[in-house]
């Protein structure tokens, strides 16, 4: 049998991952935008309709829980060509659904697609790259980044010249083939072979554990200020539904220039450093917004602090880990499932403590998840110290 060589294509690997994960991020960002034409399509309203969110978070959990192993035992890159298909399928055919339940089932299993294609994307890069992944990671969320900035202006486009939703979603299905028809091509890494040191770092379950509670934290904390600034805005005297807009745009766009700048950072520092002086940036910046409510300039220093700083945790809580302990499927599986919990349930109990408590309480949750998630790292520190002092 023929075994993969690390060496052959590398970077040809690694672009048509990037390519991949635009795709990832196209899919992922269209929903929001075309909600109304949606609904308008379904005679549904917007409370109904919304329920494509709650089915796509789903499906995105239970393929997150599912898909691991599938990579562990067999060749990855037909799985992903043949989930990027899937996907390129589904979206085309969304246009279509005139009936609220077909939605709900196409999102749910685009939703579980798209973790297949997230977890094994990202596990796949880490068994190419090895040791020297971080930079190709922080690279790979970046290209993310990019597919869900680009997905709302081609909305925007594409509505504005009198196009329709069936051009929308089929332009985004082209957009997504190109990689699915690419990869089968291109020789899959093994796990198998991925690093000679692996089986001296093996997956201890405390580890993943702690890995997986960093997971959910911060995820919950990152989806949780993206969904619900612009409501915090607005609650503000100064805060005019413009403004909000324009200080949610301003977030994401931080976002994006963070995870790009992160990539020279990912080849000069660890990523002990980075999550670190990340985590800290965050604490800081949300500590100004609720410490300075009034004041429309912190709002706008603390957004733009937040999209920065929260930009490159993720790839790098995955870096750390990699350099931890083996990344089998099944482990990177875990991390996803501790990330869609979070992206789920935080943001929806930010949602339920507005009432009693007033929006103010959305910044706080966010504080305390991302002190959770500092808390949970400091942990993960100590038993790893412990576990090479047995070593």
């Amino acid at each position: 049998m023929t075994t993969f060589n690390r060496n052959k294509n590398p970077y040809v690997i690694t672009a048509v991952y990037y390519l991949g994960f635009i795709g990832l991020g196209l899919a992922t960002a269209a929903l929001g935008p075309t909600l109304q034409g949606l609904a308008k399509n379904t005679g549904s309203t917007l409370a109904q309709i919304s329920s494509l969110f709650l089915l796509s978070s789903f499906g995105y959990l239970l393929g997150s829980l599912t898909s691991g192993t599938a990579f562990d035992r067999m060749k990855g890159h037909p799985i992903l060509s043949g989930v990027l298909l899937i996907v390129a399928a589904l979206m085309a055919l969304i246009p279509f659904g005139t009936s609220l339940l077909f939605l709900q089932i196409l999102l749910f299993i685009i939703g579980f697609s798209e973790a297949m294609l997230d977890v094994g994307t990202n596990t796949l890069l880490v068994w190419l790259h090895g040791d020297r992944v971080p930079p190709f990671m922080n690279g790979l969320h970046a290209f993310f980044g990019i597919g869900t900035t680009i997905s709302p202006l081609v909305v925007a486009f594409i509505l504005g010249t009198q196009g329709s939703l069936t051009s929308i979603y089929w332009i985004f299905a082209a957009l997504i083939l190109p990689a699915a028809l690419f990869l089968p091509f291109l020789p899959s890494p093994s796990h198998t072979q991925s690093n000679s040191l692996d089986a001296e770092r093996p997956a201890i379950p405390i580890l993943v554990i702690l890995a997986a509670v960093i997971f959910f934290a911060y995820v919950g904390s990152e989806v949780g200020f993206a969904g619900w600034i612009y409501t915090y805005t607005t609650s503000q005297p100064y805060g005019t539904p413009t403004l909000a807009a324009t200080i949610n745009a301003a977030f994401w766009a931080t976002f994006t220039v963070g995870r790009l700048v992160s990539i020279p950072l990912a080849t000069r520092l660890k990523p002990k450093t980075i999550l670190w002086v990340d985590l800290t940036g965050v604490i800081i910046s949300i500590l100004l917004i609720i410490l300075f409510p009034v004041a429309e300039w912190v709002l706008w220093l603390g957004t733009i602090g937040a999209g920065l700083f929260m930009a490159s945790i993720f790839p790098t809580i995955l870096n750390d880990a990699q350099s931890r302990m083996h990344m089998s499927g099944k482990t990177t599986s875990w991390f996803f499932v501790g990330s869609s919990l979070g992206s789920m349930l935080i943001p929806w109990l930010m949602g339920q403590l507005i009432g009693p408590f007033g929006p103010i309480s959305t910044m706080l949750m966010v504080l305390g998840s991302t002190l959770v998630a500092a808390a949970a790292y400091y942990t993960l520190n100590i038993f790893q110290q412990r576990q090479d002092a047995v070593l």
